[in-house]
């Protein structure tokens, strides 16, 4: 008994039940790579962000330490100009207290930095 000769018949509802599947089929591969895109999409605008927040935090770091550093000379010079003890301590109790106040403002701005970085924000343009 061979099968030559014989045809394989698909009835008319069978094979617009095929046709429906296949068409869903290609709707949801079409919405699955939509998705994808927009999420590489997404990913890459993170990357950037992050990647300017970096850029904004480095930056800040770099800054902070050069007014720490012209601060520091700064202190050094007029140390170096002291007349007796007592301008020596008072330009000691000044320069401590300033350094305390501008740690505290940077630390406070990089912190504020790195939460937007955390977050994927950019710094809000003023």
């Amino acid at each position: 008994m061979s099968n030559q000769g014989r045809h394989f018949e698909v009835s008319n509802e069978m094979q617009s039940l095929a046709e429906a599947g296949f068409e869903q089929a290609r709707k949801a591969l079409e919405s699955f790579l939509d998705g994808a895109q927009q999420t590489a999409n997404s990913i890459e605008g993170r990357n950037e962000a992050v990647r300017d927040s970096v850029r904004d935090i480095s930056s800040k770091a770099i800054s902070f330490a050069q007014q720490n550093m012209t601060a520091s000379l700064d202190y050094a010079e007029q140390l170096l100009r002291a007349r007796d003890l007592a301008e020596v301590m008072r330009l000691n109790t000044e320069y401590v207290q300033g350094q305390m106040k501008a740690l505290s403002e940077q630390a406070s701005e990089i912190g504020q930095s790195m939460g937007r970085a955390a977050l994927g924000t950019r710094k809000p343009q003023v």
